[in-house]
């Protein structure tokens, strides 16, 4: 486990480097000046030009980039050029807002999607089958920003029984919630129900059931364990897309999160914020990986950590 870890890291540590290096250099080749979208479009050739000097964006972009990443070994983001605030300070602002709503989002769609998928799988062609894949298709097919608008059309507009924007208590994000995870509570469905019915063909559940233990035991106790083997690698890749995925659900919603901060920052040209998203994006999925990694090990421990 030890070694595994320590192989782990040194990979994140490369892989960071990778992403901050491509990324740094990417935003650069964004058409704009973000020197002359904070002077102003008024602004005099000298007023751009002082801007861009209190801004460092003046100097070689080598010089930049050696900048940028003493910065992050120290652990310093940047100055937004947007806001003149530390990076960090917008972040610590949306960042929670952000990760609440992934874990909602992900704990309702997961919950659901499974226990849809085993539902299927138990009554395989049968009208709940036919009913669960339905309901499964649909989450697929709709878009997310046309379920945001529904939605917010029947419990915000015409019930009155929540909010429609911001992220001011808990009722605030029952509705981006439901949004974001409606496609991913329909991926787990198809994907549990395919991989519950693998599995109920397999020789060890025929001679469960020759044993004459009930149903129920032999679909969650025995076949539900080996197919959340392969679930568990959808659930962490959906959890690490709805991270960096929001964007869309936080813009229907006027949700003070990342997603929106993205938007404003490529809008904007705010290279120290972008460059920072991105690498908050690549750590989750990176951190989201190695948690899944040792969730295969626990739920199946022939599966050795190398």
């Amino acid at each position: 486990m030890v070694r595994y870890l320590i192989k782990k890291f040194l990979e994140t540590l490369l892989t960071l480097f990778i992403v901050t290096t491509a990324v740094f250099f990417f935003v650069r080749m964004i058409p704009g000046d973000p020197a002359r979208m904070i002077a102003g479009e008024q602004a005099t050739l000298e007023d751009v030009e002082n801007v861009r000097e209190s801004l460092g964006l003046n100097k070689p972009v080598p010089q930049q980039y050696a900048i940028y990443i003493s910065g992050l070994l120290k652990g310093d983001l940047g100055t937004s050029l947007r806001t003149k605030r530390p990076v960090t300070a917008e972040l610590s602002q949306r960042y929670p807002n952000t990760i609440k709503l992934a874990t909602l989002s992900i704990a309702w769609s997961a919950t659901l999607g499974i226990l849809i998928g085993v539902w299927s799988a138990r009554h395989r062609t049968k009208w709940q089958d036919y009913l669960g894949m339905t309901i499964a298709v649909s989450g697929i097919s709709l878009p997310n920003f046309w379920i945001g608008f529904m939605l917010i059309s029947l419990f915000a507009v015409k019930l009155h029984l929540l909010p429609s924007t911001g992220t001011a208590g808990f009722k605030s994000f029952i509705l981006p919630a439901l949004t974001l995870g409606t496609n991913i509570m329909a991926i787990l469905a198809r994907f549990t129900r395919s991989s519950m019915i693998e599995q109920l063909k397999e020789d060890y559940i025929r001679t469960a059931r020759s044993k004459g233990i009930s149903e129920t035991p032999v679909t969650w106790k025995h076949a539900f364990r080996n197919s959340m083997i392969s679930v568990v690698t959808v659930i962490g890749m959906q959890f690490g897309f709805l991270i960096g995925g929001s964007v869309v659900t936080e813009q229907v919603f006027a949700f003070n999160g990342i997603g929106t901060l993205l938007v404003t920052s490529v809008s904007f040209r705010d290279y120290p914020a972008i460059q920072s998203l991105i690498l908050i994006f690549s750590l989750h999925f990176i951190v989201i990986n190695l948690i899944v990694d040792i969730l295969y090990a626990v739920l199946n421990p022939e599966i050795q950590l190398s």
